[in-house]
């Protein structure tokens, strides 16, 4: 083996790190503090300590032929958007399958990350960890981040004047884990993100009233996207990434408005953002404009103030006799094991190349794996980062100077604020993010040349989903599954939906849905040209 490598995490991030590592020939020792694998898609009835929370409801916004790992479809009859359990069940075989497991030491905390004296010449970590209340110390050549961002959660109490006084309960989102303590109780949601738009949702059939108060307004997507298609294989494409970043920005504003309007007009609801234009994480919840019409669900401005059982909202309306707040309003990004100054390197935000290397360090051996976020899946994301990470320290990439990265984070930070507002954003654009990490390490595809030599897949490429298989269809870690595994996705999609089979699968066109947006503007030049 090569190197030594520690991973704090055996999440899907940790997952995919192990693999990239004997991938690369390196020697991966991944440390995870409770006793299974997982990370936040393991469920448990209580919170924690130190690691991610789901409640038991939480159901998958990417769908299964978008979020797998790129050389290990979803069996056909898993549903395309996925219970947590189906989910862990996924996981595990994935381990099981890679023979992942025999590189994890499991109830085993991290309690600290630090350089060693020579780090300037060897790039060393001294990893402290503690099991059974014992503590040890280590040696490593690199060390791997993968212990997520949905850990410690933000309750901005001081935004709330008068919570203090507040009589009724209040907790985080995190610590919600299903709706039966609330029957018949009045129910204030502070957050209009997934998770608060899924408590809110689900509380509200058993719950006497819920509200929802949101500071700027979300866009509401469905998991059921045209002609009843999983949303991310119809909308994750190529062609309408490149549309998206050539079009004129007021085209491409007004675009991106109409398709979030689609389903309803946000406006009626009480939704909109107050800047439409930016492309901030949508929310996907199914059920929110149906229970917002049954009156089950209202959506109010953001609390002014707290008084001892109600409250007050910034247009001055008021909700009474509150029995409890939740808070769902996200989490830091803390590295406790680790000193701030590596990854929050500038005015205490997260300052890393490319999302993953800490630009200020003299050696470049460490990565961290899975902070970014993007309208595509998380696993095929972390699994590009980490083939990537493990070949940098490998040694067999190599990064710009310290300048370079420096000036690359302060052009993307341009960037993502023009699209996504909010400079602390870990947004990114996921296909462009994507191709570049598999630039990095010789896997991204030339497409021109696809469509010279397999016009059929160029086609099947461009147009369709971009789904993890294009990651390895070349390059080092190549899977020769890849190339059928996009010709098949759909009828991998469609499978689980034929339980009564009233007649032949019926695929997208993957030209219609542009054909549609185009016919109208090209039928009304039509007529101004005959009327001329």
């Amino acid at each position: 083996m090569g190197k030594r490598v520690a991973i704090i995490g055996a999440g899907v991030s940790g997952l995919a790190s192990i693999r990239s590592c004997l991938e690369e020939g390196l020697e991966p020792t991944c440390f995870e503090r409770s006793d299974d694998i997982g990370g936040l898609w393991k469920f448990s009835d209580h919170a924690e300590e130190g690691r991610a929370s789901i409640y038991e409801s939480v159901f998958t916004n990417s769908s299964k032929e978008m979020m797998c790992f790129p050389d290990f479809p979803y069996p056909d009859d898993f549903p395309n958007f996925m219970h947590n359990s189906k989910i862990q069940e996924y996981i595990t075989a994935f381990a099981k399958e890679k023979n992942l497991l025999k590189y994890i030491q499991f109830k085993t905390f991290v309690s600290s990350v630090n350089k060693c004296p020579n780090f300037s010449i060897t790039g060393q970590w001294e990893v402290i960890t503690e099991k059974d209340g014992k503590k040890e110390s280590a040696i490593f050549d690199a060390v791997m981040v993968c212990s997520g961002h949905h850990v410690y959660p933000n309750i901005p109490k001081e935004s709330f004047p008068g919570l203090k006084h507040f009589k009724g309960k209040y907790l985080h989102s995190r610590d919600y884990k299903e709706p039966g303590v609330f029957k018949g109780k009045r129910v204030l949601v502070i957050g209009l993100g997934n998770s608060g738009c899924d408590i809110a949702t689900e509380l509200s059939h058993t719950a006497q009233q819920v509200i929802i108060s949101s500071r700027s307004g979300s866009w509401v997507m469905s998991r059921v996207w045209d002609d009843g298609y999983p949303w991310d294989m119809m909308v994750v494409t190529r062609f309408e990434t490149f549309l998206k970043n050539n079009l004129p920005t007021a085209i491409s504003d007004w675009w991106y408005m109409k398709q979030m309007n689609s389903r309803f007009k946000h406006e009626n609801y009480g939704l909109m953002p107050l800047n439409g234009t930016l492309r901030k994480e949508p929310v996907f919840n199914d059920d929110l404009p149906a229970r917002i019409l049954c009156g089950t669900v209202s959506i109010k401005p953001n609390v002014k103030e707290f008084t001892e059982t109600s409250a007050i909202f910034e247009d001055g309306t008021m909700f009474e006799a509150i029995d409890y707040v939740i808070f769902a309003t996200g989490y830091d990004y803390a590295y406790p094991f680790l000193d701030d100054s590596i990854i929050k390197s500038r005015n205490s935000e997260v300052t890393l190349f490319k999302g993953i290397f800490p630009p200020l360090l003299e050696k470049s051996t460490m990565a961290v794996i899975g902070l970014v976020q993007s309208l595509g899946a998380a696993i095929p994301t972390a699994d590009l980062q980490a083939r990537w990470a493990a070949q940098v320290i490998k040694g067999t990439c190599t990064l710009p100077s310290e300048k370079d990265m420096m000036d690359d984070i302060d052009e993307k930070m341009g960037i993502k604020l023009k699209w996504f507002g909010n400079s602390e954003t870990i947004q990114m654009d996921y296909i462009a993010y994507m191709d570049e990490l598999a630039s990095f390490i010789g896997a991204k595809l030339n497409i021109p040349w696809l469509f010279l030599t397999d016009p059929k897949l160029a086609v099947e490429v461009f147009f369709g989903p971009c789904s993890p298989y294009q990651f390895r269809l070349v390059g080092p870690g190549k899977w020769p599954g890849a190339r059928n595994a996009i010709f098949t996705q759909w009828d991998r999609a469609l499978k689980p939906m034929k339980t009564r089979v009233v007649g032949s699968l019926q695929k997208p066109c993957l030209f219609c849905r542009w054909l549609k947006l185009f016919a109208i503007p090209l039928l009304l030049i039509a007529v101004f040209v005959v009327l001329l």
